[in-house]
């Protein structure tokens, strides 16, 4: 009996290390990572993300048709063998797409997100298809900078990224950086470029972010703050909220497993009224979920990411087309910061919105060449 044509029948793995363009994380010399999740026995926030290694899934069905996924950094090798073992001779037809039979891990994405677009082309549409069809072909986006040791620096880069067209930056900060200071020069340097201060939760104590809160409004250019504060203290998310017209975002990551983010993280900001919007990532499934959350509560939120490659990033964009609250600017700019994005035909970003990708699937390719250059590893599964 022959298998059927949607069997999964192969995988092929890639493993690549991309780097980060030099200057695009952080000043020269300055060495703070952003890595959040304690890796091999190291602590939070002690390895850049560009060296991390990252995995490029090809899925193929048994009548030739490949899907492509791309896991987050750091994957587990033991993990994605175990799963595409698990996964091999199946029928993705009869595969429930909204609930592979995969355990929740960071690995889980790459895997959905491979089987999305198989399933995809094998019908010859879009993923953003599959979601209900799009909401609009062009997502907002935004820029992104890492730390910056002074706000000259800071209001340089802003003019650069307002000239090419973005009209949002991003910045990650800490207690040690006078956001104050930067947010006045994007003002003089970019007039109209909105700000987007992510502390990742290290501001610590609501003492230490009112000060810095009062100031910012202010200037006035702040779209908002993301996790300023810890993200257990939703209470105090909600009082910063009630004393200055800073909008404050939270970020739900569902790939944070380890760091215990999940859905109902969400539920729990709006109970408590703690927020003005939302930065999600996750599965498909996740950020539907999400997504639609976050419509009925009338909030809008933007796609994030782990500042990944061109499969995920196409992906991304696929699922803020098709959500109609993600109106915020989404952290796709991967391909800005990254030296390649390992795809043949670069995504059309033309900021300050990047726009859906032609073609059955995701609508991209690898560029082969391009993963040959980065590749440090390559294996395959068969049923």
């Amino acid at each position: 009996m022959k298998p059927p044509k949607t069997g999964i029948r192969r995988f092929r793995f890639t493993e690549v290390i991309v780097p980060a363009n030099p200057g695009t994380i952080e000043t020269p010399g300055l060495n703070k990572p952003l890595h959040k999740i304690p890796l091999g026995g190291k602590p939070a926030w002690s390895m850049q993300f560009d060296r991390l290694p990252k995995l490029l899934i090809e899925m193929e069905l048994a009548d030739g048709t490949i899907g492509l996924g791309e896991c987050y950094r750091a994957h587990d090798r033991r993990l994605v063998d175990e799963i595409a073992g698990h996964l091999l001779g199946m029928d993705l037809a009869e595969i429930p797409l909204q609930a592979l039979p995969i355990a929740a891990c960071r690995e889980y994405d790459g895997f959905e997100c491979a089987a999305w677009d198989a399933f995809a082309r094998h019908h010859d549409c879009r993923v953003v298809d599959l979601l209900g069809g799009p909401a609009r072909t062009a997502v907002p986006v935004g820029a992104w900078t890492g730390q910056r040791e002074s706000a000259a620096e800071a209001g340089e880069i802003a003019a650069n990224c307002r000239k090419t067209g973005h009209d949002c930056i991003k910045f990650k900060c800490d207690l040690g950086d006078d956001v104050v200071a930067w947010a006045r020069a994007v003002a003089d340097a970019a007039p109209g470029m909105r700000v987007i201060l992510d502390p990742n939760e290290r501001w610590e104590s609501p003492h230490q972010a009112r000060s810095r809160i009062a100031a910012l409004a202010e200037v006035g250019n702040v779209l908002c703050l993301e996790d300023p504060l810890p993200r257990w203290m939703l209470h105090e998310f909600a009082r910063l909220r009630g004393q200055w017209p800073v909008a404050i975002a939270l970020h739900v990551s569902l790939p944070y497993i380890v760091l215990g983010n999940q859905r109902t993280d969400a539920v729990l900001a709006l109970l408590h009224g703690a927020v003005d919007g939302f930065n999600f990532n996750g599965s498909i499934r996740g950020m539907r979920q999400l997504t639609h959350l976050a419509e009925l509560a009338g909030l809008p939120c933007w796609h994030g990411s782990e500042i990944d490659l061109g499969i995920l990033e196409a992906r991304y964009i696929h699922v803020a087309a098709a959500a109609a609250t993600c109106v915020w600017p989404s952290d796709i700019f991967g391909r800005m910061v990254r030296s390649h994005d390992l795809l043949e035909n670069p995504i059309r970003i033309e900021p300050p919105v990047a726009h859906l990708p032609d073609g059955p699937g995701l609508g991209v390719a690898l560029d082969q060449d391009a993963v040959g250059e980065y590749r440090i590893e390559s294996w395959e599964a068969c049923a």
